[in-house]
């Protein structure tokens, strides 16, 4: 019998190579080459095809080559999730026959997500499969979800909601075939294995084969697949990086374990807009959807306070005042302290660099520590005037009046840039009672006025925006 052979494949990029190298030469990545066995009796070639094809229903259709314009340009309607902040995300819903990729760190609230969402689909038949779980885990989580919803405390789920705990790829599609559902839930993918690839489960040709296989089974069938993938130390999808352009939505689900707070961010998005943004609560009920995130983020006891100051910021398309906070106080050691948390720390350097240099406070020998309240992780440039505002107002010890916020990126040279959809940050201020909101002044040319009841302060340079609140 002819041995099996070996290959090493890159798990970044997914390039193959008959023997080891440091560096892959397709995505230059180092020690990112994983040695995998291939059966001798099966090509490389027909790997790939035994994965899916051979495992599914062989009647169906050959694709046909049709002309572009008898192609019908209607969009198949979508299916509504129930969950106002995953519809926003997916752009306005999930797509027949699409392939969505959710990723996350473990413990971040995946599944619970993926099963509350499923629970609350009553019109489908939706096929929930768990590599990782047991029924009787899956019943326990369910039954603390639907614990707010039930009046007599009786979980009571449709009856099209199924359960199916395996990981083979074989037997699963065994299961769809006999129950055709419309909604495929895989929770994860990197628990699932074919036995077409000799390697164990979770490894680089495992995830590539099954994605593949399901990807093909969701363009042919019309049922959408919704994946659940595990993230690396690093922070990305684990995986070849194939993975990622074989769906056709990226979702990455982010926060702290420590705060309440969660956001559901699309990366990619073959359907709709790769900047919208959603925010839960974590619960011991489950994930709670936040409609309105400023009224979460803001407290109301912060007055009198010095350190702090509110910003109108935009995350994806969704306007939102968030508090930033700032400590400075004497470096106890010769070389002081810079810390931020949720902010860039390249970026707090710069800033730092320009209060000193344009502004003439000297800050070289105080510790600096800014925070973003909630536990989220802004990246608006419009954050500028605030962090600057903030790491004033606590060096000269003097607190902000209440009823002000700003909105402004800042330049090396001490000006105040303009900042895109200044009309939505002025509404989310005026919306949460705010009467004053500083905003760049090439922002203020072709604003209509008359139409907010705030104050608009524009300002040119920083020593204006800091004038104004300090006098």
């Amino acid at each position: 019998m002819a041995k099996d052979k070996t290959m090493y494949v890159c798990e970044n990029c997914g390039q193959e190579s008959p023997k080891w190298i440091g560096k892959c030469p397709a995505c230059g990545q180092w020690n990112t080459f994983k040695e995998i066995k291939v059966s001798s009796s099966v090509s490389a070639p027909s790997r790939g095809i035994n994965a899916g094809t051979s495992i599914q229903n062989k009647g169906r259709e050959a694709a046909k080559v049709l002309r572009l314009k008898d192609i019908s340009a209607h969009d198949d309607p979508r299916i509504d999730m129930n969950d106002a902040e995953l519809n926003r995300v997916l752009g306005g819903g999930l797509v027949p026959g699409s392939i969505v990729l959710l990723g996350g760190e473990p413990g971040i609230g995946k599944s619970t997500l993926s099963l509350q969402t499923m629970l609350n689909i009553s019109d489908k038949r939706i096929l929930y499969v768990s590599g990782e779980e047991s029924a009787h885990q899956l019943k326990m989580r369910a039954e603390r979800i639907m614990a707010k919803k039930s009046t007599d405390n009786v979980m009571m789920p449709h009856d099209n909601f199924l359960i199916l705990c395996e990981n083979s790829l074989e037997a699963i599609f065994e299961h769809i075939k006999e129950i055709q559902p419309d909604l495929l839930v895989i929770d994860s993918i990197q628990t699932i294995s074919t036995e077409d690839v000799e390697s164990s489960a979770g490894s680089i040709a495992q995830v590539r084969e099954c994605a593949a296989a399901l990807l093909r089974f969701a363009k042919t069938s019309g049922v959408p697949v919704i994946l659940i993938g595990h993230i690396t130390k690093e922070g990305t999808l684990a995986g070849p990086k194939i993975l990622e352009h074989i769906v056709d939505t990226v979702i990455q689900f982010e926060g702290d374990q420590h705060y309440m707070y969660r956001i559901l961010r699309s990366i990619k998005n073959r359907f709709g807009s790769t900047s919208e943004l959603g925010i839960y609560e974590m619960q011991q009920t489950g994930l709670r959807q936040v409609s309105n995130p400023s009224e979460l983020l803001l407290t109301d006891d912060h007055e009198g306070l010095s350190g702090v100051a509110i910003s109108s910021a935009i995350e994806g398309v969704r306007p939102f005042l968030v508090e930033t906070q700032a400590l400075v106080s004497s470096a106890a050691y010769g070389t002081p302290q810079r810390s931020a948390t949720g902010f860039d720390q390249r970026r707090l350097n710069m800033l730092l660099a320009v209060l000193e240099k344009r502004v003439g406070f000297k800050l070289m020998q105080k510790d600096v520590f800014l925070n973003i309240a909630g536990g989220l992780r802004v990246t608006d440039m419009a954050m500028d005037l605030s962090v600057i505002a903030a790491v004033l107002s606590s060096n000269v010890d003097t607190p902000i009046d209440e009823g002000w916020c700003m909105a402004g990126e800042v330049g090396l040279s001490g000006e105040v840039r303009p900042v895109a959809r200044i009309e939505q940050r002025i509404s989310e201020a005026e919306k949460l009672g705010f009467q004053h909101i500083i905003i760049p002044k090439y922002n203020i040319s072709g604003l209509n006025r008359k139409k907010f009841n705030i104050e608009l302060v524009p300002v040119r340079k920083v020593e204006e925006a800091l004038r104004t609140l300090f006098g």
